[in-house]
């Protein structure tokens, strides 16, 4: 899948390039792809500096909680209901504490240490893989629920809304919320569909629905709060439960006498070891996707989106806000970049830039998820991940117009 969606996004690349060269006659355009190709493989070995760090630091902690049974703990905690969405992953298996590791810090927007918790669960769940090139089940799930995006304190777009003078940062907060959720249901939905899950059983639905009573009693204690609360809470709260996280990894590791820094040391290792075979397969898709954006593909589709909106007679204001949509699951620098330009072309608080902020809050950048994630324990064929996933994305877009004509509209 990986390899045919590669190829065609250069080809998409080519002849957009040719339309606008032969028809538009735009020669300039072959010098944006060749410039796009060499900017996106700098910034790989950017993101790659960024990832070297920051999976040292966090797969050294991660060992340390190994080592002290807190993985192990959540494993033996979460094993009724993994047996059910997982049942290729044996009970109290590590990945289980991972996986578990890695959604709580995406849903707390802590994305630094979401990526190395979540590189560490793919390994072990490669552990269990009998055919190393393809993708297990439990990887694809893992995956897609991961990609789906599932914020409960998006901080960094508020941090963004601020920084452009936004009168209430946090006024996205609730349709991000929405939104965000219905593409992570979408998600499981999708791969419960192609991997034949039983939903219905007794102990899935008591997960879920004690996840959705304290997702709305969390709802609902934030809509009591006034703004300014709500802005404290959010950026303390993610700054404080990552120290937290980090000393409760220490001191359980001193309570069970075990060497931290040794053990710190040897994780650090192999975090190092991770990131040494990620970075062909970062060139390889960001250079893909900016020979797509630099060739007006995307421009294209979307004044193609707006004839179309128009015609039927519908409100076209959401198009607007489009073009962070659609670069989101190959981009996030560039979803951000276009977020902030939607801000500053009609105003922090205008129509398009609520819908950008909300869109840029609930869905992901998926194929450089795939790309990271995939790349990090060798898959190539990743079967049902890429449809399920961007499904996922599609409901968070849909969502998000949705739920921001129902504020805003």
């Amino acid at each position: 899948m990986l390899n045919a969606l590669w190829l065609a996004f250069f080809l998409i690349a080519a002849v957009a390039a040719l339309f606008q060269w032969w028809i538009l006659g735009d020669p300039g355009v072959f010098e944006r792809l060749i410039t796009s190709l060499f900017d996106m493989a700098d910034l790989s070995v950017k993101i790659m500096l960024l990832l070297f760090g920051t999976l040292t630091l966090w797969m050294g902690f991660l060992r340390i909680a190994e080592s002290a049974g807190l993985v192990g703990g959540l494993a033996r905690l979460l094993g009724p209901l993994f047996r059910r969405l997982m049942p290729g992953v044996p009970a109290g298996h590590p990945a289980l504490g991972l996986i578990t590791l890695n959604f709580a810090a995406n849903a707390l927007g802590l994305d630094n240490a979401a990526t190395p918790i979540g590189l560490r669960a793919m390994r072990e769940l490669q552990t269990l893989n009998q055919d190393p090139g393809t993708a297990t089940n439990a990887q694809i799930l893992f995956l897609v629920l991961n990609s789906s995006s599932l914020t409960l304190l998006p901080v960094t777009i508020f941090m963004y809304r601020a920084q452009q003078g936004a009168s209430d940062p946090t006024l996205v907060f609730l349709p991000i919320l929405l939104a965000t959720s219905a593409s992570t249901l979408v998600g499981l939905l999708s791969v419960a569909f192609m991997q034949r899950l039983r939903l219905q059983d007794p102990v899935v639905l008591a997960w879920l629905g004690s996840g959705a009573l304290l997702l709305g009693g969390f709802m609902a204690l934030l809509a009591s709060m006034s703004t300014a609360a709500v802005a404290s809470l959010s950026s303390l709260l993610g700054n404080l439960v990552l120290f937290a996280v980090i000393v409760a990894f220490l001191i359980a590791g001193a309570m069970r006498r075990i060497p931290v820094y040794e053990s710190f040391i040897e994780g650090a290792k192999d975090g190092f070891e991770v990131c040494k075979n990620l970075l062909p397969y970062l060139v390889a898709m960001l250079c893909a996707v900016g020979v797509l954006r630099a060739s007006g593909a995307l421009d294209v589709l979307l004044e193609g989106i707006r004839w179309g909106v128009h015609t039927i007679g519908l409100d076209a204001r959401f198009v607007d806000a489009l073009p962070t949509a659609l670069v989101k699951p190959f981009s996030g620098s560039a979803a951000r970049a276009l977020m902030i330009e939607t801000m500053q072309h009609y105003g922090p608080d205008s129509f398009p830039a609520l819908l950008a902020a909300t869109v840029q809050g609930s869905t992901e950048t998926t194929f450089y998820v795939l790309a990271v994630y995939y790349g990090a324990v060798g898959v190539q064929r990743v079967r049902h991940t890429v449809g399920c996933a961007l499904l996922a994305d599609l409901a968070g877009v849909l969502a998000s117009i949705g739920v921001c004509y129902w504020f805003f509209g």
